[in-house]
């Protein structure tokens, strides 16, 4: 009966230990940390909207827009105030981007080697709005370790393109919180390794069908007093949206 007794409790403490087992042997790869951060971040498609306030020592100035996008290769961004331009579009399909100004009634194409330039006069670039670039196709992925930010267990991991990868920067160290997969940081190199752009992300809120950071912060490194925020003012994920919605005859109408 002793046996019996002892096998028991053993067999008891075997299946209580298993789920951790398991967990143990299934340790994510920094590719999927990765993945999982961008998926969530995306979704398969994205429709909201959001503010841009662009800070300067001397002015501050605020842009409100609307946005769809699905998957990586799709990407609307219409602008509905300021006045003075209010109606402007940017649309990307697959490798290609567009700017749509009313003003003059012109689609302007935007070439690849303008991906890193200043998006409407803020700290993010053209890339960083239309997420040309995928990190997780585009890049290789390292866990550097485990590090907190703002008192959160966060992922550290480091971020290389691709040799033949078409992308704006030389490296990305990203910080993704171990509970929720949400990017809580991001340092931004150029090609030299010099550090350029800062990324904080703050204000988790539940948006649509998930919890997301919605106030991200760019800062310049050598430009003191700059920074732009990204403020996201409502979102949802994964509803239908026909590829036909990305197109350049719908620039002209959207509202």
């Amino acid at each position: 009966m002793k046996n019996k007794t002892t096998i028991t409790k053993c067999l008891i403490v075997f299946i209580l230990l298993l789920p951790c087992q398991i967990s143990c042997s299934q340790e994510l790869s920094a590719k999927e940390i990765v993945k999982k951060a961008d998926d969530k971040s995306r979704g398969l498609t994205s429709q909201g909207e959001m503010t841009l306030t662009i800070v300067r020592p001397d002015w501050t100035r605020s842009i409100t827009m609307k946005s769809w996008s699905k998957g990586t290769e799709y990407s609307l961004i219409y602008i509905s105030a300021p006045a003075k331009e209010k109606g402007q579009v940017f649309l990307k399909r697959m490798y290609d981007m567009w700017n749509w100004i009313p003003s003059i009634e012109r689609i302007i194409k935007i070439p690849p080697s303008m991906m890193m330039q200043s998006w409407m006069g803020s700290d993010f670039t053209n890339d960083d709005l239309v997420k040309e670039s995928s990190i997780v196709v585009d890049y290789t992925q390292k866990l550097m370790g485990m590090e907190k930010v703002r008192d959160q267990a966060c992922y550290k991991i480091e971020l290389i393109p691709l040799p033949e990868a078409a992308v704006t920067w030389g490296k990305i160290i990203s910080w993704i919180t171990v509970e929720g997969f949400n990017q809580l940081k991001a340092e931004y190199y150029d090609e030299d390794s010099s550090l350029v752009n800062v990324m904080n992300a703050f204000n988790i809120k539940r948006m649509g069908d998930r919890d997301i950071p919605t106030r991200l912060e760019i800062s310049p490194v050598n430009k003191k007093g700059n920074k732009t925020i990204l403020g996201i003012v409502n979102m949802v994920f994964d509803q239908p949206i026909p590829d036909s919605f990305f197109s350049q005859q719908n620039m002209k109408s959207i509202k």
